[in-house]
């Protein structure tokens, strides 16, 4: 047995999960790329095995057994499709506010349906002029006696038109920057509320991916997380902890991608014998997998960090470290994949194609690479490291 950091409880987790994705999910992840229909047979699979369990602590019907274990399932399911892995990673984004910043009675209202898989959430922030500049927001919510008055659009969101409950973010004060933004949560059936297009993308085809529009949307006071004010608080504690499910979905891509080309390459020959015994392909497998194991190490240090409550700077580090280097890895592995396979990397007989099409987005969404490059510069230039100097001339 190849030596990890597990537990065996762990281990046993780990290897379930791994025979789901192997015997019941890979056999269906063409079928849901290209028919780009949402696959509500795997959310039953995962109802069915108390998945979604993983993500949620016992107090609220769920497992309890932590953020290390909830990204190893991610990446598990990751192996062999992006899409389900993100149904995965959308039940902890969706849930996390309620998590974080809910009250006794929202957690109890709303938690045990998440840890069921009874409900799907979805985490609405991004605007069409206000991505990674969260302050640029239009989304409004005036405060008209006991109720909130959302207006506004809501771009690029996961779950759209699926999820039963929107963490939503908008201004309440308009004229505030971050400090005006409060968190909210909305029903789906809730009057004004609405979801006005599905978007067409490039990868994750069996994910919805929505814009969500807000007209004279009234919600009860009661459905504010937090208080006024303390929203993009809420939404970066939020990324913090959501930011590595994707970087387990990134890696696990990268991984099947490897575990993929590893295996053709020990049986497509060329000038008589396996292309694996060249030396040029055996250096790509090489750096893939040694690209990997990096990625996981950092995934992973997260992973216990969150389990053994680490709080504050160092996570937010570890966190954004964690993202930006399982999505490299992820779309430079898939790229050498399909390089690998040659000419039938290239179409859709084989899955790679699809591995490198899933990629790319694990680059963009939960803060581009470029974001977590500026987040860990930023947590770095506040680190006293002088002592490393010392005596140096």
């Amino acid at each position: 047995m190849p030596w990890d950091v597990l537990t065996d409880e762990q281990r046993e987790l780990r290897d379930l999960v791994r025979q789901l994705a192997r015997e019941r999910i890979a056999p269906r992840a063409a079928e849901i790329d290209v028919s780009h229909e949402f696959p509500w047979d795997i959310v039953e699979l995962f109802r069915e095995n108390d998945i979604f369990g993983l993500f949620f602590a016992e107090e609220h019907g769920g497992l309890g057994t932590g953020a290390l274990m909830s990204l190893i399932a991610i990446e598990e399911v990751a192996k062999v499709c992006a899409t389900s892995a993100l149904i995965l990673a959308v039940q902890e984004l969706g849930s996390l506010g309620l998590k974080l910043a809910g009250s006794d009675e929202q957690k109890e209202r709303y938690l045990p349906r998440f840890a069921s898989g009874e409900w799907l959430p979805a985490y609405a922030l991004t605007e069409s002029g206000s991505g990674s500049d969260s302050a640029a927001m239009r989304t409004t919510a005036r405060r008209d006696g006991d109720e909130y008055v959302l207006d506004g659009t809501k771009r690029f969101i996961t779950n759209a038109g699926l999820a039963s409950l929107y963490t939503v973010f908008a201004k309440t004060d308009p004229d505030a920057g971050h400090s005006g933004i409060s968190a909210f949560v909305v029903e789906a059936d809730t009057p004004g509320f609405a979801v006005a297009r599905l978007e067409p993308k490039m990868g994750i085809s069996g994910s919805t991916t929505g814009e969500l529009t807000f007209d004279s949307c009234r919600i009860h006071a009661g459905n504010r997380l937090g208080e006024e004010g303390e929203g993009f608080r809420i939404a970066m504690r939020i990324l913090d902890r959501s930011r590595p499910g994707i970087g387990a979905q990134a890696l696990g891509i990268a991984q099947g991608a490897t575990d993929y080309a590893l295996e053709y390459a020990k049986t497509r020959e060329t000038m008589g014998k396996p292309i694996g015994q060249h030396q040029l392909i055996q250096a790509k497998l090489a750096d893939m997998e040694t690209e990997c194991e990096a990625a996981r190490g950092l995934l992973y240090r997260y992973g216990r960090m969150a389990d053994e409550g680490v709080e504050g700077a160092e996570l937010t580090k570890a966190s954004a470290m964690a993202k930006l280097k399982c999505g490299d890895v992820a779309m430079a592995v898939t790229t050498e994949a399909v390089q690998i396979l040659g000419g039938y990397g290239y179409i859709r007989e084989y899955p790679v194609e699809r591995f490198m099409r899933d990629a790319k987005i694990t680059q963009i969404y939960e803060g581009t690479q470029e974001i977590q490059r500026l987040v860990i510069a930023r947590e770095m230039l506040r680190e006293s490291r002088a002592f490393l100097l010392a005596g140096v001339g």
